[in-house]
């Protein structure tokens, strides 16, 4: 789906998972850690911490073992203590806050994206202050992780459908690449013919492994990848829709419209361009 995503051939057991702990044993209760720079891929690994993490700027993308996330700037990822996940980074300007699960009760589960609202936004900026890898906390740091907890928690109802399935069957996760591969002019007929299976069959394998038809995922890869596409500088409205396979611009900012709640304008003016 972009230059740095992982194939679903990757998806490794859950048990193999490692646990990351960044708290080091001082049982702060929360914390931040930036990022900012190059283009990464972690490794798979799991937190003992909720993870809240906002994208200030750039393409953040999240994998676990169900599902690809698309995180746009100014979007944030709820990813819950003990879900096995690597992410990857391109241009990407990022928070995250690290809470201990009792701050954030009856929120584990799975990965989301949730838009954030200006006062979250500055919360979450303002968390650099306290760093997850400090030695001790204090009343003024708890106080402060807990309000923004609460605020958290109620956000979690609001997620963003910013995402693509994944799957362990071999042939459903060679349509996925196949797809996400040839968007600007792919076909049902196309991939079928190029990994020799029937339409009947693929359609019948890929809603039974992903819960959603094959053009209901070409539709959402495309508009996924658009949003990578529209925060590049010099980017066109109409050359974006072009480029993801849609026959004019109209016709993908109805599409766009419908799927982010922003036209692709909107979408991006607010991220800067």
């Amino acid at each position: 789906m972009s230059d740095f995503a992982g194939s679903a051939e990757s998806l490794p057991a859950a048990a193999s998972v490692p646990l990351a702990s960044l708290r080091g044993g001082t049982g702060l209760t929360a914390g931040s850690l930036p990022f900012e720079g190059r283009t990464w891929v972690t490794p798979w690994h799991r937190h003992d911490q909720h993870q809240l993490e906002y994208a200030f700027e750039g393409i953040v993308e999240v994998e676990t073992a169900v599902a690809r996330y698309q995180l746009p700037s100014r979007q944030a990822a709820w990813i819950p203590a003990g879900v096995g996940h690597k992410s990857g980074f391109a241009g990407a300007r990022t928070v995250s806050v690290f809470f201990d699960p009792a701050l954030v009760p009856d929120a584990a589960g799975r990965v989301r994206v949730l838009p954030v609202e200006p006062i979250l936004r500055e919360m979450v900026i303002y968390a650099a202050r306290w760093p997850i890898a400090r030695r001790t906390s204090d009343p003024i740091a708890d106080a402060y992780f807990e309000a923004l907890a609460a605020l958290v928690l109620e956000r979690l109802d609001h997620e963003r459908p910013f995402y693509l399935p994944t799957s362990t069957d071999p042939l459903i996760t060679a349509v996925m690449r196949y797809t996400d591969d040839h968007l600007a002019d792919v076909s049902l007929g196309r991939v079928c013919r190029e990994l020799a299976v029937s339409e009947r069959t693929l359609r019948r394998r890929f809603q039974a492994a992903t819960g959603m038809t094959w053009r209901q995922y070409l539709l959402h890869s495309r508009l996924l990848r658009a949003m990578t596409l529209l925060v590049r500088r010099n980017s066109t409205v109409l050359g974006v829709a072009l480029a993801v396979g849609f026959d004019s611009a109209s016709a993908f900012s109805r599409a766009f419209q419908a799927y982010s709640g922003q036209s692709p304008s909107a979408f991006r003016r607010e991220r800067g361009h």
